[in-house]
């Protein structure tokens, strides 16, 4: 009987959560980014069908959520870019990611040849998982994002960062393309965050063991 209970309350506790991620994503010390600076622009493209899973799996999360350790660096890269072109604005496609999301996400890839861009949950997650990565884009003084060679989640070799110069030497993207990478790139690792090989649009707020052993994981 007293396992029923718990599984019952755990249940209970689960769906409320899943209703209202916001509200369990602030309960979670994290911080919502566009209080800290309303000029940041938010898109979240898990929050839609509109995505590569063709599916809406952020039920209940309406904002960019962060660590404020992140939160704080990606402020300070925005400073910069507004700094050097006073129109453009940062446009947030993806932060912070609870594991019970990481875990749905996950089961609707596993087994297919997207498996290489989600992280098994199993093995820990990403760093989405403890509000510590952020993916994102800049978008121009009318709102339309910059050509980057390539849209947000396209799994291919024009959206690696590591031969890039081999992408343009090609003509797979062009060198306006180029540039706005390497614009975008430089900002945020000026403020102290890490890019990754294979997306362009994803940065890090510090390593992954570092994330473990400082950082609680939001389950």
């Amino acid at each position: 009987m007293k396992h029923l209970i718990l599984f019952v309350i755990l249940l209970f506790s689960s769906f409320c959560r899943g209703q209202d991620l916001d509200a369990y994503m602030a309960g979670r010390k994290l911080v919502d980014v566009t209080s800290m600076d309303t000029t940041l622009r938010v898109q979240l493209v898990y929050a839609s069908p509109d995505n590569f899973l063709g599916k809406a799996v952020y039920s209940g999360i309406t904002r960019a959520w962060l660590h404020p350790d992140a939160a704080h660096k990606l402020l300070a890269a925005h400073r910069l870019l507004k700094k050097e072109h006073p129109g453009w604005r940062f446009l947030i496609y993806d932060a912070a990611r609870p594991m019970s999301v990481q875990q749905k996400m996950w089961a609707m890839v596993r087994g297919t040849d997207k498996t290489n861009y989600v992280s098994n949950p199993a093995n820990g997650g990403g760093l989405h998982n403890y509000g510590l990565a952020v993916d994102l884009t800049i978008i121009d003084e009318k709102g339309e994002p910059l050509p980057m060679g390539t849209p947000f989640d396209f799994f291919g070799e024009e959206a690696h960062t590591t031969n890039e110069e081999v992408l343009l030497d090609n003509g797979r993207i062009t060198r306006p393309e180029f540039e706005n990478r390497r614009l975008l790139r430089r900002l945020m690792k000026q403020a102290g965050f890490r890019s990754i090989p294979y997306e362009w649009w994803h940065f890090n707020a510090c390593t992954r063991a570092e994330a473990r052993q400082n950082y609680p994981v939001i389950d």
